[in-house]
Formats: C-alpha cells, structure tokens, sequence
C-alpha cells in the first residue's frame, strides 16, 4: 500500500513538475525577441500592390496588410538597388560609404564616384544583432559589393551572416542559380521563374533549424526585376519580350504565390506570434508602363520624384501590430529599419553606431508620430554614366523631405523645384515662388548636405591602384 501510495505521489510531482516546464518553455518563448523578416522585392512600384491602389492583383501580399498595418508614406534611400540596399544595411545615407548607383565594373564604378563595395567599416544591422543571439540569413540579391570584374569584395558572412544563397552581383554567388557570368541563365539548376520560391525555401528551413533561437532574415528575392520569364517560354504560352506588361503579370502573381507560401510556412511552424515582417521595395519600378506600376506617382527607378523612392510598406505581426490598419501620417525611411529593428529586439545601439535613421518603433507598433530628421536623397553625378528616366521623369539630381514639403533641385543650384506633397502627392505643381523663405531654408539644408558627403574614400582609391 506504501508503494502504491509513493509511487501515486511520484506520478503527480513528475506532472507538475513537466506542467511547470512546460509554462517556463512557453513564457520563454513569449519573452525571447521577435523573429524578423524583412522582405526586399527588386522594383517593386508604389502600385504593384492592389492594396496599394494598384491595378494588379497580389491577393496574398494584400493578406500581409490585412493582417497587418499598411503605410503610405514610406521612402527608399535610394532609386536604384545599391545604395538603396546600403541604406537598409548600415541606417545610414548610401553616399557616406561612396555607394551612389548600382556597382558595376571597377571603371564605371570610378566614374560614378563610388566604391566597388560595402567597406565593412559600416556598420550591419546583421552584425549588430548576431552579436546579440540572433541568428542571421540572407536570401536573395546581393548587390552590395561582388560580381562583374570585382573579385576581392568581402563575403556576405563578413557583414553578420550565418547562412546566405545569393545571386550573381555577389561575393558568393550560389551555384544554382548563377551557372553562367550573368543574371540569369538558362542554363541554372534553379530557373529563373523559380528563383523566390528557392528563397522562400530557404527562409522556412532556417527559421525551422534555428527554432529556438531569434532570428533575424533578409529575405531579398530579385523578382519583380527584369528580365521578366514567367516560365518555359516553348510552351508559347508568353511573349519572348522579357519587358512585356503580360510577362510581368505573370511574374507578379508567382511572387505574391510565394509570399502565400512563406505565410503558410510560418503557421505550420507555429511561430506567427513571434514574427515581424516588413514587406517593401528597393525602388521604384522599370519599365512603369505610363505610371500604372507608380499608382500615378510622378517618377520611377533612377528619379528622384516620388514613383523613384516612395514605397510601398507593410509591418506584419499578429497580435502585437493591430490588423488592417492604415497609417497615413508617419513618414518613414529605409534607413529607420536598423535603430527600429534593434528596439524591437531589445538590442542597444553600438556606440559607435550613428544612424541617420529614426527610431520608429512606436510608429510601427501602432502610433503614428512625426518625423523629427528630414530626408535626404541624391542621385545622377554626371549624365555619361548615371542612366536616367525620360521626359518629365527625370529629376533634379539632390532632394530633401520635411514634414509636407519636398525640395528638389541640382547640387549647382539649378532647377529648383518644390512641392507641398499632403495636396500634390503627384509633384505637378511647382510652388517654390509662393514660398520662397521656405525654399531658401530647405536649400542650405539640402547643399550642406550635400558638401559633407565624402569623396571616394582612400580605401578603394588603394583598391582602384591593384587593377
């Protein structure tokens, strides 16, 4: 009877004791910090998304913001891929680490006044968050250094990585999907039109690998760029014009297909609860199709003008971000993401660490705030090596945002241009002669920011002299 009576109570502490782990399991769970997901599509416009106005169905990015918080005025550092991506990175202006348009070969990149790569000087949101536990993957394009005739730019793990698959214009060009020394290839294990949902694969099996540890992700697909192959082009059933609108329909909706996909993926790994993504684009979208892909919006890739920087944004956390809200108040920029995402991980900014980027947490979490610093933006040095939109597309080559206003104007001084963007989101009116104080205020701000940005900087002029 005595044993019976030892072994009952044995059985009831042995299940109170797994009852207390298993609440300890879970507070620990609810306690760690979020996942983070940042999802950077490749010229994706302001109206490429049909929640965003747009004429296109993207159905399961729609669910993002459904589920989730939507803002629309939300800037890229950058109208073209390197320097935007640099921004993202660093929280910082492109420019102060001599990365002005997308890198290319050593010459063209000599004449575009940049560097050949990210200096690993710059700080790494990756790195930052590494240091502190989290596990960190990229997937997708690179474009920050690599490729093309730059063979010593640093490996993506330099920057803070633990596992990265990336494409050809990197330092570690994935094999299945770079079988030749270009973009793309038909000859790729991987095909182009497969391409997201490899990186959407490789996303879900490192966040499975690394469950019990946060994780942070850059998850950069190189859809929707050009070239458009929305599949096996014998069957006949697209046109060989790799820039044709329905190509790109076709491309659009597998990349929102694979976004569904990614959803569904964290769901079955039961970590939805403890995940933020951000949903945007590096820049604005080429070809436009006359606007269409902008949603109207003056300016596309390569401008200055809101189609070239003012993105699409989603924030995505279910049950910490209030579902299907919108935020048309906070103006927010690329460069926010690092302070914004170390608050949210509860990681303290290195000290050495200055971002030109805000904090926004509170913005994203639901509590819409101005914005104390303004934005700064610069594209197209020279008109020999900087390509640039036709027509009325073409912008000044400096620009600055505060609070309502956008001045833009060439750093000689010339063609000075302003808008009041809460009544001209389309930029058609220059107001800068009925405002003219103010225009001269945002002026001397704009050109001194302009003069403090750096000259090539002697580490790549040493780097330029080994060629």
């Amino acid at each position: 009877m005595a044993m019976q009576i030892n072994k009952l109570v044995y059985l009831v502490l042995a299940a109170l004791l797994l009852c207390k782990a298993g609440a300890a399991q879970k507070r620990s769970a609810a306690q760690r910090p979020p996942n983070i997901i940042f999802i950077l599509t490749d010229d994706m416009g302001y109206g490429d998304i049909s929640c965003f106005n747009g004429g296109y169905k993207t159905p399961h990015v729609d669910q993002l913001a459904r589920e989730g918080r939507k803002f629309t005025h939300y800037y890229s550092p950058s109208p073209i891929c390197s320097p935007s991506r640099t921004g993202f990175l660093t929280g910082m202006s492109p420019a102060k680490w001599n990365i002005t348009s997308f890198l290319q070969k050593r010459a063209q990149n000599r004449q575009c006044e940049q560097a050949d790569y990210l200096t690993l000087k710059a700080p790494s949101i990756a790195r930052i968050l590494h240091a502190n536990g989290y596990a960190t993957g990229h997937f997708g394009k690179w474009h920050m250094g690599g490729g093309r005739d730059v063979k010593d730019a640093p490996s993506i793990h330099a920057y803070g990585f633990d596992e990265y698959n990336s494409t050809w214009e990197s330092p570690d060009p994935d094999p299945l999907i770079t079988a030749t020394d270009w973009i793309w290839s038909d000859k790729d294990s991987i095909k182009r039109w497969q391409r997201t949902g490899y990186f959407v694969d490789k996303t879900l099996a490192f966040l499975a690998k690394h469950k019990e540890q946060p994780c942070f992700i850059n998850l950069w697909p190189d859809d929707v760029h050009t070239p458009w192959v929305p599949g096996d082009e014998r069957t006949g059933k697209y046109p060989a014009d790799r820039e044709s609108e329905i190509n790109f329909r076709a491309v659009l909706e597998e990349y929102d297909r694979q976004i569904g996909r990614l959803l569904e993926g964290i769901e079955k790994l039961g970590i939805e609860k403890n995940t933020l993504i951000v949903f945007t684009s590096d820049n604005g979208p080429l070809p436009s199709f006359k606007g269409s892909r902008s949603a109207g919006l003056r300016g596309s890739k390569l401008s200055l003008y809101e189609g070239g920087t003012r993105m699409p944004f989603i924030a995505w956390w279910p049950g910490q971000i209030k579902a299907g809200t919108t935020d048309s108040a906070s103006v927010l920029c690329g460069t926010d993401l690092l302070p914004t995402f170390c608050k949210l991980a509860g990681v303290a900014l290195p000290q050495t660490v200055q971002p030109d980027g805000e904090d926004r947490t509170a913005v994203l979490l639901g509590a819409p705030a101005a914005r104390k610093k303004p934005i700064f933006w610069e594209y197209g040095r020279n008109d020999s090596t900087f390509n640039y939109p036709q027509g009325r597309d073409r912008s000044p080559n400096i620009a600055l945002r505060e609070g309502r206003w956008k001045l833009l104007m060439n750093a000689s001084g010339t063609n000075q241009q302003l808008y009041d963007l809460e009544t001209d989101p389309n930029e058609s009116t220059n107001v800068i002669e009925l405002h003219a104080q103010l225009a001269s205020a945002m002026e001397k701000k704009l050109l001194a920011w302009r003069r403090s940005l750096p000259p090539l900087s002697s580490w790549n002029k040493n780097s330029m002299a080994k060629q």
